[in-house]
């Protein structure tokens, strides 16, 4: 059954201001990220898109596993030679934990950005909601959103995946590389989306319907403050899936 959904003026004030002041710290962060990193390029290209992309439901957390684990030599100095390799690896091996973090960050910036993807087209061709199931499989947009999203985020990680993978692995196939990349994605991004999946149900099924009478909608403040907690729900199941991955050799150590 469909939701109405409740609009930002049925919203308490507080509750709204509270998102937007989070949303705000967190496209600083990814900003920040962003300017930062075109003056310090990362040794494998696609993290310069993963950080900032994380940020923006990471936050400060992903600011400071940054500047931990991720910041680069400045362009141009002597220490920015030795960062990385011709295949893409960091010169100083990095921990085990940090790793996996930074492979399941991978994995989630692909799921941020099929989730805006998919959230604001069905925002603004609520019809699309078909091709993902609505009214032939499902009755609730929400869960044909659901499907298109996870198609898109299983396209756009294997993406990520592949140009993480082809930089450490030149003499393979593209075809070889492409394989490894869905092998390493499809286990991982199914972990994320379980946990993301997991709380934007109780939130929006349960928790405002109960609360303020329907589910928030995709135009407000509150619905992307809820989307950042469910990434980093997401992140939560997704990382021992990492590690597990990494472990057994089907996902490439970063």
């Amino acid at each position: 059954m469909a939701h109405m959904t409740v609009a930002t003026d049925e919203i308490p004030a507080w509750l709204t201001i509270c998102s937007w002041i989070g949303l705000a710290l967190a496209v600083a962060c990814a900003v920040g990220l962003a300017v930062d990193i075109a003056r310090r390029p990362q040794h494998m290209a696609v993290m310069s898109l993963v950080w900032p992309i994380c940020a923006l439901f990471g936050s400060v957390i992903w600011v400071a596993a940054y500047i931990a684990w991720g910041r680069a030599p400045r362009r141009g100095s002597p220490e920015s030679g030795g960062m990385g390799t011709t295949l893409g690896r960091a010169a100083t091996p990095r921990s085990m934990g940090s790793s996996v973090f930074l492979g399941t960050s991978h994995c989630g910036a692909g799921c941020t950005l099929a989730d805006l993807l998919v959230e604001w087209l069905l925002f603004a061709a609520p019809s699309v909601a078909i091709v993902g199931g609505l009214h032939w499989v499902f009755s609730d947009e929400l869960f044909a959103g659901w499907v298109l999203a996870y198609v898109a985020a299983l396209i756009i990680g294997i993406a990520f995946q592949y140009f993480a993978i082809a930089p450490m692995n030149p003499d393979r196939s593209r075809a070889r590389n492409l394989g490894a990349a869905a092998r390493a994605d499809v286990l991982s991004l199914t972990a994320w989306q379980i946990g993301m999946y997991g709380v934007m149900a109780i939130a929006q099924l349960a928790v405002f319907p109960a609360w303020l009478g329907g589910p928030v909608a995709t135009d407000t403040a509150v619905f992307w403050v809820v989307m950042q907690l469910a990434m980093l729900a997401g992140f939560v199941t997704a990382y021992p899936v990492n590690w597990w991955l990494i472990s057994a050799g089907v996902k490439e150590r970063m």
